[in-house]
């Protein structure tokens, strides 16, 4: 591709070159204006047929019959490497990617996910089943023809790069999720969006425990380590194998499923805003229970009060049924 698109490049050169050729030409040897000498240039080089401005000297003639020639040239290596390029389905893939580039770059508050690997596809899936925007970056083609099949909007490319980033659309970004394999990948990545969008929340995954301090200093909001986690969860089923178990039917695996929500107090009616849990009445409303709360310090208080005011820059975790969740958002 990038073999074929030089050659459009250098097509193009060619052809604005012998125009200028036979402009330049003209307007010397035979003292054109011009929009004469272009004239002139175009019929020549187009073999249209129409006449000259006026009477060619032997000089003159032999310039036509020189550009005449040239011109066919060059005007066959551009049939022929447009053919090609419509031939191989580049020039169509070409449009296609301008246009999922250009989309990408009126999205605004997406979540870029970095590799389509396990990890990157289990973030994938939670973020559609909550209708989140988000951009995969991948390195592979054929992964990323995948993508494409799947209508999943995607960049192939590095995404230690500065240049894929921003093509995925870094710079609007609100969170980016770095899901690949090698942690010293991970940590350029996280270098590279944070200094390209410094407000951007960066979540890497790590796979060495001493990966985990370069990764904060480097700018991660969070990391996870998935290995440790897994190993955790196992143990834990062993020692309270009823609490996990619950704790996992609280798990969040779709939209009918939805046991657990967080709300914002900032996108609540202005009415509630420094009142009480109690004030908003959910449990009445939609039989949602409010289970902990994060207060603008990054605080969480489990089993807030009733009294708990509702301060700006504060999140909700309300607990409750498939149902009751749905009745949740269409309310808030």
């Amino acid at each position: 591709m990038n073999i074929l698109a030089s050659r459009i490049h250098k097509t193009l050169f060619l052809v604005f070159t012998i125009i200028l050729l036979g402009v330049v030409g003209y307007m010397i040897l035979s003292d054109y204006s011009f929009v004469d000498a272009l004239y002139m240039t175009v019929i020549t080089i187009t073999t249209v047929g129409f006449g000259e401005v006026q009477p060619f000297t032997p000089e003159e003639k032999i310039f036509t019959v020189f550009l005449i020639l040239t011109s066919i040239t060059v005007f066959g290596y551009a049939v022929s490497t447009f053919s090609e390029y419509l031939v191989s389905g580049k020039l169509f893939e070409q449009f296609k990617h301008r246009k999922v580039e250009k989309k990408i770059q009126s999205l605004k508050g997406h979540t870029i996910v970095c590799g389509f690997g396990r990890n990157g596809k289990q973030a994938i899936l939670k973020l559609k089943n909550y209708n989140q925007q988000f951009v995969v970056v991948e390195k592979d083609k054929e992964i990323a023809a995948e993508l494409d099949a799947n209508n999943l909007l995607n960049i192939q490319g590095d995404a230690t790069l500065d240049e894929t980033l921003l093509r995925a659309g870094i710079k609007n970004a609100a969170t980016l999720i770095t899901a690949l394999p090698s942690d010293a990948d991970n940590l350029f990545v996280v270098l590279t969006a944070n200094q390209l969008n410094s407000t951007c929340k960066i979540i890497s995954r790590a796979s060495n425990e001493s990966s985990y301090s370069k990764l904060k200093i480097a700018g991660a909001s969070n990391v996870i380590m998935p290995d440790k986690l897994g190993g955790d969860h196992m143990a834990s089923l062993v020692v309270t194998p009823d609490v996990i178990e619950f704790v996992d039917r609280l798990t969040i695996e779709g939209e009918t499923t939805a046991n657990l929500e967080e709300i914002a107090v900032d996108d609540l009616p202005k009415k509630y805003i420094n009142k009480t849990i109690l004030d908003l009445d959910l449990r009445r409303e939609t039989g949602c229970t409010v289970i902990g709360i994060r207060n603008p310090d990054r605080d969480y208080i489990i089993n807030p009060e009733a009294e708990t005011a509702l301060t700006i820059g504060s999140s909700l975790i309300v607990l409750g049924r498939p149902e009751q969740i749905i009745k949740l958002r269409e309310l808030f």
